[in-house]
């Protein structure tokens, strides 16, 4: 059967961003629902965000009242729900998986932080939150059982009535480097799972291989579920690359990026039009798709909803109280707000020094006893405003629950961190409504100063994982220097040896490519745990209270 006819139905594409004002009856492309329209609705990065916004509670209203205009009513989750908050972090994703199940999720993709719990806890996650997930980039070559992998499909083709709908899912190659590499490794350390990382063209090619297997399999409409981004430092893997690269799509609802994609048009291979849509992150908004009986797709998000379902309610309410006691507990306080974002929301954590950041490194340095911390932006996940302090609090900062470690380094190595974590640093942190120069590898640091020269287009190789291979001798990185114990700094020798802290993924396991400690002899191997090390420091170190000194960044990274 040829693309052509299997495609017949398709008759145009409406891009359409849906006002909050206009949804309260519902979306818009409903108002005048028929029993044969399909809606298909979506969340990405949801990152345990249960309750906020128009949260579980709304959402499940809201398809309810969908499924009472067209039996034809589909949900799906496009990555990043399961792991990024106190509530993750203390239920191992347990319990966020069961509320997916609760909220009647049909389909999800996996996130790269899906894979932050280990592979057996993912494989237990994806049973507990009832949805078919869908991946068709990921494959297994060790000799071991991969348990999660038996519930993965490439994709699944759903009819609705006599209309056919493809769904596909596409996880991010930068998976990785994103999680932690070592659970991608068999016992040698050879990378047994692949994410058709190799290059975009392999991407592409995986990609598009499944859509003619469906549109040859008489789906009359294809939607990717991705979860690969815009953003330009995730480059050739991202939404519209992927978009630009593939033909037969006809719409792709992703995630990774966070940013809000109301609806957005993209040329594919062929010069056809293809929806893309973001819901952004956290349950701010929800998207629907809908493809009518006429054959118009349309998109859009849906950012509040007056009714909540109940028995979502109640079930939530139950589960908080269980955590509670716990979360809320005062351990510290803060006389200044310690931040990721610009006055804009731009996550600045990821490509520029802030208060929070200096926070964590230093904590990380005064609790070990190293010379220089190094905590990855990426890692640090959200703010601590100012007043007290709670565990919560603390697990929101630092969710993923990673060990301490202390790697004997030479300043070269040192180097050639600073250096591939600074590789993408922009000259201005945002651009308007776009965060640029966004990598979750940029480096907090404590016990350095540097400057980083962002007119050096920088010369860092990785290898096809994304994991640092060499730089060249032109660097962004310059004038290092080292704290010593008197307060005054002193140039970074490259063959000296300094004591390194920060965590295992970023020591050991070499995660945001960042690999050149992975084989170092270690003094702390796997002490306590993130969130530990944050609580230490302000009980220990700063006897309670964070001061006047964190009110700003302490000028150790200089943006030239």
């Amino acid at each position: 059967m040829s693309i052509g006819i299997n495609r017949k139905k398709r008759q145009y594409i409406t891009a359409v961003s849906l006002a909050s004002a206009l949804l309260l009856s519902g979306c818009s492309a409903n108002d005048n629902a028929k029993a044969d329209d399909i809606v298909i609705l979506y969340t990405n990065d949801v990152h345990c965000s249960i309750d906020d916004d128009i949260g579980y509670e709304g959402l499940v209203s809201y398809r309810h009242w969908c499924e009472e205009n067209t039996p034809y009513v589909t949900l799906v989750d496009c990555g990043d729900a399961l792991h990024g908050n106190a509530i993750g972090t203390v239920s191992k994703g347990e319990y966020p998986a069961e509320l997916m199940k609760r909220a009647g999720y049909d389909f999800a993709v996996l996130g790269d932080q899906e894979f932050g719990y280990g592979m057996e806890q993912l494989d237990r996650l994806m049973e507990i939150s009832g949805a078919q997930y869908l991946g068709c980039n990921i494959s297994y070559t060790g000799e071991d059982n991969a348990a999660f992998l038996s519930r993965l499909l490439p994709y699944k083709i759903v009819s609705y009535g006599e209309v056919k709908v493809a769904y596909i899912g596409v996880s991010t190659p930068e998976s990785i480097i994103k999680s932690v590499p070592t659970y991608f490794c068999d016992d040698n350390g050879n990378y047994v799972y692949d994410f058709c990382g190799e290059s975009g063209e392999k991407l592409y090619g995986c990609v598009q291989e499944n859509v003619d297997a469906c549109l040859n399999d008489g789906a009359n409409y294809v939607v990717i579920l991705s979860h690969l981004g815009t953003d330009e430092s995730s480059s050739p893997f991202t939404s519209r690359e992927l978009i630009a690269n593939t033909s037969g799509i006809d719409a792709v609802l992703d995630g990774n990026s966070l940013g809000e994609i109301p609806c957005d048009v993209v040329k594919n291979a062929d010069g056809e039009n293809v929806l893309l849509s973001s819901t952004g992150m956290g349950l701010s908004n929800i998207g629907c798709l809908t493809i009518t009986a006429s054959g118009n797709i349309q998109a859009g998000l849906i950012g509040s909803y007056p009714e909540k379902d109940g028995e979502m309610t109640s079930y939530i309410e139950s589960m908080e109280e269980k955590f509670d006691a716990e979360l809320t507990k005062k351990i510290a306080a803060s006389n200044v707000a310690l931040t990721t974002v610009s006055e804009s929301g731009m996550r600045l954590i990821r490509n520029r020094e802030t208060n929070l950041g200096d926070f964590c490194a230093d904590a990380y340095r005064a609790v070990s006893g190293a010379d220089i911390a190094l905590v990855n932006g990426g890692g640090i996940r959200a703010d601590i405003p100012a007043g007290d302090i709670t565990y919560g609090d603390i697990l929101n900062v630092h969710p993923y629950g990673n060990t301490l470690c202390v790697a004997n380094a030479t300043g070269q190595e040192i180097l050639d961190a600073l250096e591939m974590a600074s590789r993408f640093c922009p000259t201005k942190p945002d651009d308007g409504e776009n965060a640029v120069g966004e990598n979750g590898g940029f480096l907090q640091v404590s016990g350095l100063k540097y400057s980083i020269d962002t007119s050096v287009v920088s010369t860092v190789e990785t290898d096809e994982q994304g994991n640092f291979l060499s730089c060249g001798d032109e660097r962004r990185v310059k004038d290092v220097k080292v704290l010593e114990e008197d307060g005054s700094y002193t140039e970074l020798v490259p063959d000296k040896v300094y004591t390194v802290a920060s965590h295992n993924y970023l020591i050991k396991e070499g995660g945001d490519g960042l690999n050149m400690f992975t084989d170092n002899e270690l003094t702390i191997d796997e002490g306590m745990t993130d969130y530990e090390i944050l609580m230490t420091y302000l009980t220990d170190g700063l006897n309670g209270t964070v001061g006047d000194e964190y009110a700003e960044p302490q000028g150790r990274i200089e943006i030239k």
